[in-house]
């Protein structure tokens, strides 16, 4: 049986710009935050071979592990708001 062939994933054009951006930009704390984020998405993904193959770069040169990497993120969402609101909370929408 032959091997299946790489898949596209939805949002690999817009994680690719945003790998892009991390390469350009190096380390900070939100950085680090969106790299275990793309870590996990494409961590077991057939496919985007290339932002997997980066994702492993920015690490390597960072100097860190994926259970390394991990670590800092959980620390970091558990002492401040790493990521921010997308809206203003005059903009946000009521569903009650």
């Amino acid at each position: 049986m032959s091997p299946q062939p790489d898949q596209k994933h939805p949002r690999e054009k817009s994680d690719r710009e945003e790998v892009n951006r991390i390469l350009q930009e190096g380390r900070s704390d939100y950085n680090l935050a969106e790299v275990a984020r793309l870590q996990i998405r494409y961590q077991h993904f057939p496919g985007a071979r290339e932002i997997q193959a980066d994702l492993a770069k920015i690490l390597n040169n960072w100097g860190l592990t994926e259970d390394e990497l991990y670590e800092i993120t959980r620390k970091l969402h558990s002492q401040q708001a790493v990521y921010k609101p997308r809206t203003n909370e005059k903009e946000q929408q009521d569903w009650s």
